[in-house]
């Protein structure tokens, strides 16, 4: 696959392709027309030497998507995503922490985007917690971009897109992200406006993505972290606003309490509560659930017997496609391809994107 193409898009439909999602799903049947940007999900890091370890990745089903988006001469961005949810944080904070093992990291990271055919690298680190983590995170952008500019000068090639997963807020664990760094060293950040409630950290339902909070005084939203962002400097052009394709299952103590900040007797459906879109439609069918739209919070939820589930629809990804921007941002992301129910969440975001006025957001 040829890596010479515009890297400055003007525009970000992303996803992430989760390769260890337990579900099955065929690459050559995603609709690449409704995506500008792919990142594949997730590489690791040697416990050892701090390189890019590909082993959890399937290049086979890889290349399979890339030979079929070559067909149709879609010319979809791709991206190998280092890290991840379930990554132990502690090879990050090893590999940072010097010089060695930071080239270390970047250097095979360029080799292996190189080698593979990726358009760039996308770090997930969830997330620098303190405050040598965010220094070392700030060498490392600062480091990595030298040197995939470098490996531009030296082979011809255009450079490789420098992109990472970042906290909904600028402040994680009340350290501050290092924001000029960013601006400065990094294509674009997803912001993961997403997962703020759930069984495992929360004993009460919630709206898990709400993209506002109306509540006095106002709780946890995707647009309270993105003003944080902005307020920060980081430029609106380089933020990209995450939504989440998998919703949150609790189980009530009480089938009568079916809204917000209901009592819960831990996670309800799966053993943690995660439940994919696709999943919720099915459940939503088979159960009889009521559903709910609220447009204060920008989100859904559903509700049957003991099970509470909160999520977004096509309605509320609409929503926030357009909020992101009237706001003037560079796109929106989701997480994660095969939580989709036929790839419709997908399609109504890019549709409400080419279709929303920037000025008005209608």
């Amino acid at each position: 696959m040829s890596v010479e193409m515009l890297r400055s898009s003007p525009l970000v439909k992303a996803s992430y392709y989760y390769l260890n999602s337990g579900k099955k799903f065929d690459t050559t049947t995603i609709d690449s027309t409704v995506f500008t940007h792919l990142f594949w999900a997730f590489a690791q890091i040697d416990r050892s030497s701090h390189k890019v370890d590909i082993s959890t990745i399937n290049l086979p089903q890889f290349y399979k998507f890339t030979e079929n988006d070559e067909a149709t001469t879609n010319k979809l961005q791709y991206l190998l995503s280092i890290g991840g949810k379930n990554a132990e944080k502690i090879l990050f904070d090893s590999m940072t922490r010097t010089l060695e093992n930071r080239k270390a990291f970047i250097d095979s990271s360029i080799s292996v985007a190189r080698e593979y055919g990726f358009h760039g690298l996308d770090l997930a680190w969830e997330y620098p917690s303190n405050i040598v983590e965010m220094a070392n995170f700030k060498k490392l952008i600062e480091e990595w971009r030298v040197a995939v500019e470098k490996e531009s000068e030296n082979t011809g090639l255009l450079p490789l897109l420098l992109t990472a997963a970042v906290h909904y807020s600028p402040d994680y664990n009340s350290v501050q992200y290092p924001v000029q760094a960013i601006a400065d060293n990094l294509d674009f950040v997803n912001i993961m406006s997403y997962d703020f409630y759930g069984p495992a950290w929360s004993d009460v339902t919630g709206p898990p993505a709400a993209l506002y909070d109306p509540s006095n005084p106002a709780g946890i939203s995707g647009d309270s972290g993105l003003r944080k962002w902005l307020d920060a400097n980081l430029p609106a052009k380089k933020a990209v606003l995450g939504f989440s394709y998998c919703g949150w299952a609790w189980k009530l103590e009480d089938p009568k309490a079916d809204g917000y900040d209901a009592a819960t007797d831990g996670a309800a459906i799966t053993p943690d509560g995660s439940v994919t879109y696709d999943e919720i439609k099915d459940y939503i069918v088979s159960s009889g659930a009521a559903t709910y739209h609220d447009p204060a919070v920008v989100g859904f939820y559903c509700h049957a017997g003991t099970t509470w589930i909160g999520y977004d629809d096509n309605q509320s990804i609409v929503s926030k496609v357009k909020y992101a921007k009237l706001n003037g941002l560079i796109g929106y992301f989701s997480w994660h391809l095969a939580a989709d129910y036929n790839g419709g969440l997908s399609r109504a975001a890019s549709l409400a994107w080419d279709t929303t006025d920037a000025t008005t957001g209608k």
